[in-house]
């Protein structure tokens, strides 16, 4: 099994769709995911943008793992960091290294890009564990608190 990570260009459209819903399949959320799709425009946008990053990691063409990664660019040192905001592989497929191999290739990226780190949360619970094994084989662990702060208080 050759699976090939690629990073995707305003070119890719039809795979960023492929990939928008294997991740609303993969976290049982389809409906955040492919309700309300943005337009080919956006999409050219932001894949050709400077502050997203998408990986597909591709069988036969078929989307079977990626990333959805933003870089954040600092204001005290010239440099940035890359946030993993979305990691995900298909069940079938899991356990052979993928995950892996996406995240190596967006160390490439981050570090193309100037990037001094790559971070990633994870939820406490039963059903991320195998995501916090992954980070902790790949990275230093750091417990700290995540809040939502609404846009809109009423």
């Amino acid at each position: 099994m050759t699976v090939d990570v690629r990073q995707l260009t305003c070119d890719d459209l039809p795979i960023m769709l492929k990939l928008t819903r294997m991740f609303g399949d993969v976290f049982g959320d389809p409906e955040s995911y492919t309700s309300n799709v943005p337009s080919e425009d956006y999409l050219r946008r932001l894949l050709g943008g400077d502050t997203f990053i998408a990986l597909a990691a591709l069988l036969n063409e078929e989307v079977v793992g990626g990333i959805a990664a933003y870089e954040l660019k600092k204001f005290e040192q010239e440099r940035s960091e890359i946030y993993i905001y979305d990691l995900a592989v298909v069940s079938a497929f899991r356990r052979r290294g993928i995950a892996t191999a996406m995240i190596e290739k967006l160390e490439k990226v981050a570090a193309d890009r100037g990037a001094y780190v790559i971070f990633v949360q994870a939820d406490k619970g039963i059903e991320d564990e195998p995501a916090i094994a992954l980070y902790s084989k790949l990275g230093q662990r750091e417990d700290v608190l995540h809040f939502d702060i609404p846009v809109e208080r009423g």
